[in-house]
């Protein structure tokens, strides 16, 4: 659907239902209507400006829900509306899942974060046969490297691995769209961009390489792993990897509206065009970088569940304390800023502060913008959107950042955001 037929949609049917979704909030007895008001407020304006079509919405205080709700609609051709039952693709969200994952193994001494990658992934079965790399500094990178985004990779300099899924197929000789060993088979014999551990540079494929490490330590699937050992302990009902064909969606998953379209990845109707969300990169092979589906008040549970060092159902004190510390040597970049107080450490960015650490994460692909917030006061903040840009931002999950910080200082009464 093009921007102009969107923006006209949204603008005769959409406001309307926002005030709908306001008749829809979860009973939660430990917030003020008046702070949830002024919430909703603050959150349909936001929506209006950016024509967003739907968006969901969820805080924590403390580990309780605070704040639940859904705006505008989940799919406007069918005209369901947005709640907190609707399930989003979350992008890069799923990489302090992954990252939490890694974490576990290292918890059940099954894995060290100074191990070496290739040394897990070409011992075990299916990429024992992956051979000698063709840049030898491939056997310096450590799964803490991975986790840090320096592995040696940088999408600037050369290109992002998960979006070549129709060059990776013809390279091997296989039916595309490449998969995620297809994708390390072939990134397996190019050069890196530069030293391992030297500097950040935001690696999807890093993430990717994570998600085999998984499997190869664990026996289980990645999607099987994390759900058995982070889904299921927590009671999140919705998560699951996505599908890209909108055939595939989900039940309560939104539709994802971009306008542009794209060239398919897919056997069927390769090189077609389609639509961006649709077709034009592979959902299935970003599972552990960005490929899980789920709703606001999981992600906020999942973000609540790392909250409490001593007593987390899913990490230990000291993995929680070792995920979130600054990494040696160069932590910043262009990309993070000439601040010393900003930091990627294993799976979050990092702010610090005078009155402590705030950790986050953004995401993002053509159709879907995400954002999930841990405070350093005990307030967690998720907001998951079925489109990305707007004509006043190209990523609507870091456009709500701070808005996010309003709203949780409306609902928890604390002092303003720092």
């Amino acid at each position: 659907m093009s921007r102009p037929t969107l923006t006209a949609i949204l603008f005769i049917a959409c406001f309307g239902l926002y005030s709908i979704g306001d008749e829809r909030q979860s009973n939660l007895n430990s917030r003020s209507k008046h702070g949830s008001s002024k919430v909703d407020i603050l959150i349909r304006d936001f929506l209006a400006k950016h024509e967003v079509p739907g968006a969901s919405v969820a805080i924590t205080d403390h580990g309780k829900i605070v704040y639940s709700n859904g705006f505008g609609f989940a799919d406007i051709e069918s005209k369901i509306e947005a709640s907190s039952e609707s399930v989003y693709r979350i992008a890069s969200l799923s990489k302090p899942i992954t990252a939490v994952a890694i974490l576990q193994l290292v918890d059940q001494g099954k894995l060290r974060l100074d191990d070496k990658v290739t040394s897990i992934l070409i011992s075990k079965p299916p990429l024992e046969s992956l051979g000698v790399p063709s840049d030898p500094r491939f056997h310096d990178i450590t799964i803490e490297f991975l986790l840090q985004h320096r592995g040696g990779w940088d999408r600037d300099q050369s290109f992002d691995p998960m979006f070549q899924s129709t060059r990776f197929a013809k390279q091997l000789g296989t039916v595309p769209p490449a998969g995620q060993r297809e994708v390390v088979q072939a990134m397996f014999h190019q050069k890196l961009d530069f030293e391992p551990g030297s500097r950040f540079a935001y690696s999807n494929f890093g993430y990717c390489l994570l998600g085999q490490v998984i499997e190869a330590v664990s026996g289980q699937t990645y999607e099987e792993y994390v759900q058995q050992n982070i889904s299921r302990p927590l009671g999140l009902r919705s998560m699951r990897i996505g599908a890209t064909r909108l055939s595939g969606r989900g039940p309560n998953e939104v539709r994802y509206y971009d306008s542009k379209m794209g060239k398919s990845v897919f056997q069927s109707d390769l090189d077609q065009e389609v639509p961006s969300p649709y077709g034009a990169w592979h959902l299935e092979a970003m599972d552990s970088h960005g490929g899980w589906v789920a709703t606001a008040d999981d992600m906020v549970k999942f973000a609540a569940a790392l909250e409490d060092t001593e007593q987390s159902p899913i990490l230990s004190r000291s993995s929680i304390e070792r995920m979130h510390a600054r990494p040696s040597g160069i932590a910043e970049t262009r990309e993070l800023g000439e601040s010393a107080s900003r930091f990627y450490s294993l799976g979050w960015f990092n702010l610090e502060s005078t009155n402590g650490t705030n950790h986050w994460h953004t995401g993002s692909l053509p159709g879907s913008s995400a954002i999930l917030i841990r405070r350093c006061d005990g307030v967690n903040m998720v907001a998951l959107m079925n489109t990305r840009d707007s004509r006043y931002a190209d990523h609507l999950g870091k456009e709500i950042d701070q808005l996010l910080h309003t709203a949780a200082d409306c609902l928890t009464r604390e002092a303003p955001h720092q």
